[in-house]
């Protein structure tokens, strides 16, 4: 079907020195992929963090600082394909990074179809039924991906009217958005190529690692040695296959951390991975210290 329109878009200005607009992605609808229920956000108990359920349409909030440096991060947050962990791994990292200049999009990719209660119908197939997640997943994976092709033409294609340098695109991703982040990574075209990514304990188990793209971007890679769902081999291999490809990669392996960490705070070194990867982004000449 011929990709859809934007259909809305809209600011709000907010005290935190940025604004915030909403934006509605173009998009390829699913011949096979269909959703009985609508977006939904709550308090998963589960995860003791709120989430995003039954994404059928891609959108972007985006996140921009009163003075902007040229600089802008595509953010996708994790939640196992299933949910998004919006806060941690999302809006709270768009308001990090807007504080420093840094254009912000978080994107809201499209999720494997649920119930009401996503992460419970997750959690109870782990228990009862792993291979229906990894059928699950398998189905929407191409989909999330596609999203997130879609939201680095649009930040290109309107770089202009956020102040952006359309040269300093970037895509950071947690779990589950760290494959849709290196999904991103492996099928770019010219058009829709990130210029550096930070896959972010990123779910190797689910999307295997490849062989770096011809003209790979600049690449931070972030996990801990402890994760739980056990990514640091994965992270490591992600690391290799750029330095394979001559690249210069940058990878920071905390010892704990865990999984989803996010921008939690846990009272370890991993609580800082995000002022390694500023400090990472202008040495590179990702991000300038002034704007």
């Amino acid at each position: 079907m011929k990709k859809l329109s934007l259909v809305f878009s809209f600011l709000i200005i907010v005290q935190l020195g940025f604004a915030q607009e909403f934006i509605e992605l173009p998009y390829e609808e699913s011949t096979t992929v269909k959703w009985e229920h609508q977006e939904k956000q709550y308090f998963s108990e589960i995860w003791k963090t709120e989430v995003v359920t039954n994404v059928s349409v891609p959108t972007l909030q985006v996140f921009q600082p009163k003075k902007p440096n040229g600089t802008s991060v595509i953010i996708a947050p994790g939640g196992a394909l299933y949910a998004h962990s919006i806060n941690s791994e999302g809006r709270d990292v768009a308001k990090w990074l807007a504080d420093k200049g840094i254009t912000a999009f978080v994107l809201k990719y499209r999720l494997v179809p649920t119930g009401q209660d996503a992460v419970q119908e997750y959690s109870t197939e782990g228990k009862t039924d792993p291979s229906r997640i990894t059928e699950r997943i398998a189905a929407v994976f191409p989909l999330s991906i596609a999203d997130g092709l879609s939201a680095v033409s649009y930040v290109r294609e309107n770089a202009k009217k956020y102040q952006l340098d359309p040269n300093k695109i970037g895509f950071m991703g947690f779990s589950a958005g760290g494959a849709v982040t290196m999904g991103v990574a492996y099928n770019y075209k010219d058009k829709d190529r990130p210029d550096f990514i930070v896959p972010v304990y990123a779910w190797t188990s689910a999307y295997p690692v490849q062989e770096a793209p011809e003209n790979a971007p600049d690449m931070l890679v972030i996990c801990a040695s402890d994760d739980s769902l056990g990514l640091a081999p994965g992270s490591i291999e992600i690391y290799n296959s750029w330095i394979k490809a001559g690249q210069r990669p940058e990878l920071h392996m905390y010892a704990k951390g865990g999984h989803g960490f996010g921008l939690k705070k846990q009272g370890l070194p991993a609580d800082h991975w995000i002022q390694r990867f500023y400090e990472w982004s202008v040495a590179q000449g990702i991000t300038s210290t002034s704007n």
